[in-house]
């Protein structure tokens, strides 16, 4: 084939594809524009239109596309060029999956480590977008954790990027997404707060734990919100907060407990016993209610519940500061 020949056949080729390479028989045009520039000793010009099919024909319509690049690349010895068919037919597969299954959150996974391991920013952050998009259909917890995990894992990413506004936008995309009236996750909540904070975002931390508070408290919140505030010396706050732990969950013996520990390491004497106080008697007060025969088994000098630890502590205390304190457990 002369040169003038070769230019000509290469253009119509290329208009070709212009023109035809969304149609169903695109493989077969693909594979033989590559073909010809491999005949025509081009094999650089070969290899990119096989990357370029692969990356626009959905895998179930590349068959052959596949097998003929594998060979292509096996016979010139392009190892990178192996390494990317094989690339291109996971794609497709993934791809194929998540299509199939927009909520399998699994595939998204294996997909998003796929594009990771080629290394392309673009592409990896595209691919997440996609899979957070997919909201779970239902509102029940079991199917929103791993939905939850796939979060975490994005927003992994982009703090590694550096990128923090957008780390931001996930967050608070996030929980604006999660039913809270039906379920929450403290560990959003929490990873939220404690990104505002090493953005040195005080305010932005107490605002977001003060919403979780509001619309979805938990034990491990309200921990972590008193031990940001202790370890910043905010004694005031920290006392507000037990207060509004102790309102959300009155009878909860731990939170009595370290309030009363925090008045005590702050050598606030009648603090710390008028907590303890107030703890045992409400707390056994309820006990009693629920329970006829409590009064029946303390009579036998039988444990009475959840006060027992409370009143254990009381006495240390007591014992601590004078015998006042001790007396009072030992009566109770």
């Amino acid at each position: 084939m002369k040169n003038g020949e070769i230019v000509q056949a290469r253009n119509v080729y290329e208009r070709a594809v212009e023109k035809l390479a969304n149609e169903e028989d695109a493989e077969q045009l693909f594979v033989a524009f590559a073909e010809f520039e491999e005949r025509c000793k081009k094999m650089e010009r070969s290899r990119c239109i096989y990357k370029f099919a692969l990356d626009h024909i959905p895998k179930n319509s590349a068959e052959d596309l596949y097998r003929k690049f594998v060979a292509f690349e096996k016979q010139y010895r392009d190892k990178e060029g192996i390494e990317h068919a094989i690339v291109g037919k996971r794609r497709f597969q993934y791809k194929d999956e998540v299509r199939k299954n927009p909520w399998n959150y699994d595939a998204w996974f294996d997909y998003i480590r796929l594009e990771e391991s080629v290394g392309n920013k673009g592409r990896i952050r595209e691919v997440y977008e996609r899979a957070i998009a997919n909201v779970p259909p239902a509102k029940e917890k079991r199917y929103w954790q791993r939905y939850i995990y796939l979060i975490n894992y994005d927003l992994y990413e982009e703090l590694d990027a550096g990128d923090m506004e957008r780390t931001r936008d996930v967050y608070r995309e996030c929980l604006k997404l999660i039913p809270h009236e039906k379920f929450s996750f403290a560990k959003i909540w929490l990873l939220a707060a404690q990104f505002e904070i090493s953005q040195l975002n005080l305010k932005g931390a107490r605002q977001i734990l003060g919403n979780a508070f509001g619309k979805a408290p938990k034990d491990n919140i309200f921990k972590k919100y008193i031990e940001i505030e202790l370890q910043l010396g905010n004694i005031d706050r920290c006392r507000k907060l037990y207060e509004k732990y102790l309102e959300w969950a009155l009878e909860n013996c731990y939170g009595w407990s370290k309030y009363a520990e925090l008045e005590r390491s702050l050598v606030e004497t009648e603090r710390a016993r008028a907590i303890f106080e107030l703890a045992i008697l409400d707390i056994w007060r309820r006990d009693w209610w629920r329970d006829p025969n409590l009064y029946r088994r303390l009579s036998r000098g039988k444990p009475i519940g959840r006060t027992e630890n409370l009143i254990l502590e009381f006495s240390w205390f007591g014992e601590s500061m004078g015998n006042k304190d001790s007396a009072f457990a030992e009566d109770v």
